[in-house]
């Protein structure tokens, strides 16, 4: 019986180590455990949104004290193996456990806790407030170089490479976060006429050209239809009508291209079918998205289809709809589930020039946003490979090959 229990708590070696290093339990160098239970005094409360750099913060006078410089890792939720150091004292609440940390360099186990965090969060334990696999936790492989010294030393090295690579991310982040900030500058140039200021004078046109109107004098406004409750029913679904939704519209890059639902036979008795080229525009859930079919499809009455009239380009309002949709979503009534109606919609007031204007600035705005989106794109490539070279240095690191 002895013997065999020995062999349950093998550790099963998931690869070779460099010589002197050895493999041991996770338990061996880190326990998880609780602060220091005290009342009466003053302390921030350690929330995961402050942890995570927030400037707001909570003061509480009773609970788990943890001291400045612990090192803590998040048990409860989601993202349950995220560790966090504390940079001043404070109570923890029950979403956290302290890492008791013995004959390892703190940071050296931290990153290599990084590298188990997906593996902990597809293993949490619980249905209502998944939380920490703490067996796994414990029993996790752990790969331990003889001395402190060169456990520094492995540190020093991942921090130097991730420095440079740190840089070169936030260079990224900036073009990935600066695009829809310069996207609305682009829209609101072309809206208030500067961006084809040399285009009417070359053509003599004035800017007494430019006319207001209500968006139902631009064209014919048409909610989705979907008559049968309740709306997921099963026999709805699984025929070979397209059918799109809400969330389709709001992920799509202008045009729709691809469905993930259909409608039966019976679904589409209740409901109808729009012609490609059709302006989509959502009015609930994500409302003022728009997006335009490539193809007949269906939407439900959370959508609603717009067909622009002769004097009205179609992606000019498109483009138009991108300008003012934080103004939609202001509109619509402060409830649990935000919906705008039609009629709000269509009293809505807008500027529209002449159709060969509109017809330019739908070219510049398609060569302008073009491009910035191409650099987005390449920025967000960029983002993507430091995430995939960080993953790789620390798996050498781990490996004792850096």
């Amino acid at each position: 019986m002895e013997l065999e229990k020995n062999r349950q708590t093998e550790i099963v070696e998931p690869y070779k180590l460099p010589a002197g290093w050895k493999w041991c339990k996770q338990s061996e160098v880190c326990k998880l455990v609780d602060g220091e239970k005290i009342a009466d005094k003053e302390y921030p409360y350690l929330e995961v949104r402050y942890l995570r750099g927030t400037k707001e913060k909570s003061f509480v006078t009773s609970g788990k004290l943890i001291k400045k410089g612990t090192k803590v890792i998040l048990v409860d939720g989601e993202n349950s193996g995220e560790v966090f150091a504390i940079h001043e004292d404070g109570y923890m609440g029950s979403t956290f456990k302290a890492l008791s940390i013995e004959n390892v360099d703190e940071n050296y186990l931290q990153y290599f806790i990084t590298t188990k965090k997906d593996l902990y969060r597809n293993n949490k334990k619980g249905s209502a407030i998944p939380h920490l696999n703490k067996d796994l936790f414990k029993n996790m492989p752990f790969p331990l170089p003889p001395t402190l010294a060169e456990q520094k030393s492995i540190v020093n090295r991942i921090e130097t490479m991730f420095v440079k690579l740190d840089e070169a991310k936030e260079k990224a982040q900036n073009v990935v976060d600066s695009f829809e900030t310069l996207k609305a500058a682009i829209l609101h140039k072309a809206f208030n006429g500067e961006l084809t200021a040399n285009w009417r004078k070359e053509n003599e046109v004035g800017n007494e050209s430019w006319e207001e109107k209500t968006l139902d004098n631009c064209g014919i406004w048409e909610r989705g239809r979907s008559k049968h409750r309740p709306r997921n029913a099963p026999e709805l679904f699984g025929g070979k009508y397209p059918f799109i939704q809400t969330g389709d519209i709001a992920n799509a890059d202008i045009y729709i291209n691809e469905h993930k639902q259909t409608l039966s036979e019976f679904g589409f008795q209740q409901s109808r079918l729009f012609p490609k080229g059709t302006l989509c525009i959502t009015i609930a859930a994500n409302i003022g998205k728009v997006a335009i079919l490539t193809y007949d499809c269906c939407f439900p009455d959370s959508v609603v289809g717009f067909t622009p009239f002769e004097n009205v380009d179609s992606k000019f309002m498109y483009f138009k709809i991108n300008d003012i949709q934080k103004d939609l979503e202001a509109m619509a009534p402060a409830t649990a589930q935000k919906n705008l109606n039609l009629k709000l919609l269509t009293s809505v007031l807008v500027r529209i020039p002449t159709l060969p204007e509109q017809q330019e600035i739908v070219r510049i705005l398609d060569s302008v946003l073009e491009k910035e989106s191409r650099a987005k794109e390449a920025a967000q490539t960029v983002l993507d490979q430091i995430a995939l070279l960080k993953k790789s240095i620390l798996a050498r690191a781990f490996r004792g090959e850096i």
